[in-house]
């Protein structure tokens, strides 16, 4: 396990790694509280190469956002080949079907959900 100094190059260092092999990146984010502040420790392996960083410094917070967003952007926009391959493509054979398939459904209007039971108040005592 390599600890990197620089944000930069363990920034640049974690996105590379995850280019080189997507599917075996693992990601982690460690957040330890303590008395004297706080300590931020990512961690990014491939299981041949780990890179951690450590911080106490709060500047680092933004930096690590950005850094988890740009990440997750990557591992979103990777679909995998399987599932693109298996979905077979549908071919209507008359013009009825086209149009049916080509329209969009419309959606239906619920109200909103409460989601849970009301409580009764309790009463005022006279």
């Amino acid at each position: 396990m390599v600890y990197i100094s620089s944000w930069q190059e363990y920034q640049e260092a974690a996105e590379a790694l995850y280019e080189k092999s997507p599917n075996t990146t693992r990601y982690c984010v460690k957040w330890r509280n303590s008395v004297d502040g706080g300590k931020l420790v990512l961690k990014i392996t491939d299981d041949t190469t780990c890179l951690k960083f450590k911080t106490h410094s709060s500047i680092f917070l933004n930096r690590f956002d950005a850094l988890n967003l740009s990440l997750m952007q990557k591992m979103q926009n990777r679909q995998p080949a399987q599932a693109s391959a298996a979905v077979p493509q549908a071919q209507p054979s008359d013009t009825t079907a086209k149009e049916s398939i080509s329209q969009p459904a419309a959606p239906t209007v619920a109200g909103p959900s409460s989601g849970g039971v009301k409580k009764k108040k309790p009463k005022k005592k006279r």
